[in-house]
């Protein structure tokens, strides 16, 4: 007789990650809900191709005995990164989720603990907010994060299809945060007013996040003194109390010299015209895929 799923998984917990596993069935309810979203609230254009184009809701072709969808969740922290100018270090904030560091890591042990009784895994590229918290790993908050229990908004999710059987079924109603009900603390902090009182959605048109994940020049109404992350934007996790125990967890990892900041700045890294080892504190750091428009990024938080 195999090992029940609990057994096998138990691993991730002793190493600090938190999951859920759900029936593969529940990729017909996470496709009906995005579509669903898509109807009734209607989605920018560039976030349905920069975001919803890249979800898959069936298992590869080769995997079609899948039964169940694997979501991890791992602790990640803000990072502080280094850039060098005029002889002085400035340190600038990489939001928790950036960094790839632990996939490799979640996706090594679940394959050590599931793989000597037979199973397999596959990584998954889902909604992986919404499977969190349909799955029962996350509850929403008002501002539309997902937060993990112990870890508040300061993790990376990882979804997975799988062959393990899913013994027991989590899937239920989105569920948020019992705090948020009478809390307006995000709604307060947000610059840029894109948390709204009128629907469950944040406007994705208004989202630092949003606005500064895509190219282009950015709308002449975002003040420029709204930005203070590399990318992403932490002004509503960090004013959030759910994040209280885990708001001030900042690592400082990676420093870019002065040359390799003027090179940044001047667009270098679209096209690869980087030195090796500049193209490799990118990857490591998260942001070699943000390359079109890093540039641009610095440049308003150097103020060049």
């Amino acid at each position: 007789m195999k090992p029940r799923t609990e057994s096998l998984l138990s691993g991730l917990e002793a190493e600090g990650f938190r999951w859920s596993l759900v029936p593969i069935g529940r990729l017909n309810d996470l496709q009906s809900e995005i579509e669903n979203w898509r109807r009734e609230v209607g989605f920018d254009p560039d976030l349905e191709r920069d975001y919803l184009s890249v979800f898959s809701f069936s298992p590869p072709d080769d995997f079609a005995d899948a039964k169940s969808i694997l979501e991890v969740a791992a602790p990640v922290p803000q990072i502080d990164v280094a850039f060098h100018r005029k002889g002085k270090p400035l340190l600038l904030r990489i939001p928790p989720t950036y960094l790839h560091d632990s996939d490799a890591a979640v996706e090594r042990l679940i394959f050590e603990s599931i793989n000597p009784a037979g199973y397999r895994i596959v990584r998954a590229r889902l909604p992986e907010k919404l499977l969190a918290v349909r799955s029962g790993l996350a509850k929403y908050g008002r501002n539309n994060i997902a937060y993990v229990q112990g870890m508040g908004s300061f993790h990376r999710p990882i979804a997975f299809f799988s062959d393990l059987p899913c013994e027991r079924d989590s899937w239920h109603e989105e569920t948020t945060l019992k705090r948020c009900k009478d809390c307006l603390i995000c709604w307060k902090a947000c610059p840029t007013g894109a948390i709204p009182n009128d629907r469950f959605l944040i406007r994705a048109d208004r989202c630092i996040t949003f606005l500064n994940e895509r190219p282009g020049e950015f709308p002449e109404w975002l003040d420029p003194a709204a930005h203070h992350c590399v990318v992403g934007c932490m002004r509503c996790q960090r004013a959030c109390p759910e994040n209280r125990g885990v708001a001030d967890w900042v690592e400082a990892r990676g420093s870019f010299t002065e040359e390799e900041t003027e090179l940044l700045l001047g667009g270098a890294a679209v096209g690869n015209h980087l030195q090796a080892e500049t193209r490799k504190k990118l990857e490591d750091l998260g942001l070699a895929e943000y390359s079109a428009f890093l540039d641009r990024n610095l440049r308003v938080l150097l103020h060049d």
